[in-house]
């Protein structure tokens, strides 16, 4: 199956986890600036993948406008975030990117990743900045409200290349 892997990669993870999607599937792997310039058009499956971005997963606009006109292929959505795997706002994060119909015609997964303060742009930092002390800041803290505060309070990786099995197993390929 000829597939393409495109990314949209803001610190690095959603990067790493294509190239090994990628590697895995004998794929090209293709940056969304890349992508953005080339017919897809003899691939058999077109995998995307995004970071979380608000709820949201980024470049996700430009990959949804061209699913109507990929009918027939396999479609593939993989979101890269910071939250662990078996967090429970990941389900109805990801939901609420796709429409009922949408989804009928991809196939959406998850892939925790992390946060990399080094490589993140000033305005994302800032952003997160005022994230981690609104969090702080709220009375009543729940014990998931202050474990996410220990997390993002600083870089980390949990990215792991197990992650990707039932991405490959979609693509039958695993």
């Amino acid at each position: 199956m000829k597939t393409a892997v495109i990314y949209n990669s803001q610190t690095g993870f959603t990067r790493r986890y294509a190239q090994w999607i990628a590697e895995a599937a004998g794929a090209e792997c293709l940056e969304l600036s890349e992508a953005k310039r080339r017919d897809l058009s003899s691939y058999d499956a077109i995998v995307f993948g995004g970071w979380a971005r608000a709820g949201g997963i980024a470049g996700l606009d430009w990959f949804k406008a061209r699913m109507d006109q990929w009918a027939g292929k396999k479609l593939i959505v993989f979101c890269v975030g910071g939250s662990p795997i078996d967090s429970p706002e990941i389900e109805p994060a990801l939901n609420r990117n796709f429409t009922e119909a949408e989804r009928k015609k991809v196939d959406v997964f998850y892939c925790p990743g992390g946060f990399n303060y080094e490589k993140m742009p000033l305005a994302s930092k800032l952003m997160m900045k005022l994230f981690i002390k609104t969090l702080k800041a709220k009375k009543d803290q729940t014990e998931e409200e202050r474990e996410m505060v220990r997390m993002i309070s600083s870089s980390y990786d949990i990215s792991d290349k197990k992650y990707i099995e039932p991405i490959l197993n979609c693509l039958d390929l695993a």
